[in-house]
């Protein structure tokens, strides 16, 4: 509050006032006397501290920004309100650098977007003076699809080998259960940076695409794993990114895919920084060439979520900007007697979370972009899932509306009780082909 005053140059008295505690404006009106000439001003002078507009303190930054829902062509967004030493007048929301819309409020909705598409959103508080503050934290969020669905990407995809364990027919799986995508298994080096169905089997002309021929003529589809626990996998044979995006391609361009999926286990590829890094700029390049491509990342993960070197790859996919549509946690061997469903939705839900703090996603957009891949009956481990756990593990994926959900593998989707951990059957009492059925159920 400032005393202030205003002196005309003339015989008129000074004039003074003081401000409200918080004005910080008035208006002056100079005119002659009542019934005399005209009046005319030409100096007027201004005493007084804090006079001239020096309010120089922008607001404190906007907390909490988040998504309050989303369409396919709009995002709403939420946060906490700034202060100001004067007054906040308003709210500009940016996507990415640029400024979209300008609101009074703490709430608002930005429109015209793309479906299945990320933005990310910051806030900035602004004040009468033109000061502004420091941005908000970002927040991604992926558009829903057109018509609705989240991402627009969900698959019950369980594995497929064709490399041992008594290969069932696919399409007499399929006719039984209704399951339409498969995970086939493996594509591994033949050599050098070669990609080649277990390292041995042709890309194209064998038993392989035979297989994947009438799984489409069925009006099912598949998708690759590319790599795996054990052999000789492009991820280390491969010199550069360049180079093992074009291996990558190749198998693309085999089978003309809508997804691969990217198997990163073991020492070689998941426990090494270097080739990490290069399966993100592998799968950046591949997803920039081939417009609709869905790139899946599968791993191993603790009971509590991501382990050190998950989380270096889901940092890292941030960093390179790699645009990994699903990150895929393999729940299980954890050690004998594990609580299976338990512990799948705890290390899910630990995937989330590392999710939401990296890339800056609400809950809804985090649990879209993950996957689940268990293993059905007996694990490496004597872990135990059931018929029944692996239902309520498919419940709860829906519920959740993730994006993909597999097991290891239709090839052991078959019984036999006290027949330990086998290639061709499970090692526990159950119906043929009961896990297939039970995934062919996951909706996201």
């Amino acid at each position: 509050m400032d005393v202030v005053a205003v002196g005309v140059r003339s015989a008129v008295p000074v004039l003074s006032f003081t401000t409200g505690a918080s004005q910080t404006s008035a208006t002056v009106y100079v005119h002659g006397w009542y019934a005399q000439g005209t009046y005319y001003a030409d100096d007027i002078s201004l005493d007084g501290p804090g006079g001239g507009g020096s309010d120089s303190q922008a607001p404190t930054v906007p907390g909490n920004l988040r998504s309050t829902g989303k369409t396919s062509s709009s995002v709403s967004l939420a946060w906490n309100a700034s202060t100001d030493n004067v007054g906040v007048t308003a709210y500009d929301i940016y996507r990415g650098s640029s400024q979209v819309l300008s609101v009074s409020g703490t709430s608002a909705t930005v429109g015209g977007l793309s479906p299945s598409t990320g933005y990310t959103f910051t806030v900035k508080a602004r004040d009468a003076a033109g000061n502004v503050s420091a941005a908000s934290n970002a927040v991604t969020v992926t558009t829903d699809a057109g018509g609705g669905g989240g991402t627009g990407f969900k698959q019950a995809a369980p594995y497929l080998y064709l490399g041992w364990g008594d290969p069932p027919s696919a399409t007499s799986v399929m006719n039984a259960t209704g399951i339409k995508w498969y995970t086939m298994a493996f594509i591994l080096s033949s050599g050098g940076c070669n990609p080649a169905w277990d390292g041995q089997r042709p890309l194209t002309g064998g038993n392989d695409q035979s297989v994947i021929n009438s799984i489409r003529s069925a009006g099912g589809d598949i998708v690759p794993s590319i790599g795996g626990w054990s052999g000789n996998k492009l991820g280390p044979n491969c010199s550069s990114a360049e180079a093992l995006a074009g291996a990558y391609q190749k198998v693309i361009d085999a089978y003309g895919l809508k997804a691969i999926d990217v198997d990163i286990e073991n020492t070689d590829e998941f426990e090494n920084a270097t080739v990490q890094d290069r399966i993100l700029n592998a799968l950046k390049i591949v997803k920039a060439n081939n417009p609709g491509l869905r790139t899946v990342l599968t791993f191993g993960t603790s009971t509590t979520g991501p382990t050190y070197w998950g989380n270096r790859l889901i940092e890292q996919a941030k960093a390179l900007n790699a645009g990994i549509d699903v990150f895929t946690i393999m729940p299980f061997d954890f050690g004998g007697g594990a609580d299976m469903y338990g512990t799948t939705v705890n290390a899910t839900e630990g995937l989330k979370n590392k999710l939401k703090s990296t890339f800056g996603w609400d809950d809804a957009t985090a649990y879209a972009h993950i996957g689940i891949s268990g293993m059905n009956g007996l694990s490496d481990q004597q872990e135990l899932t059931s018929p029944a756990i692996w239902t309520q593990i498919r419940d709860w994926a829906n519920s959740r509306h993730i994006a993909r959900l597999a097991f290891w593998s239709v090839n052991r989707d078959r019984p036999c009780p006290g027949g330990g951990v086998t290639s061709n059957c499970s090692g526990i009492s159950q119906s043929n082909w009961q896990f297939t059925s039970i995934t062919a159920g996951f909706t996201g």
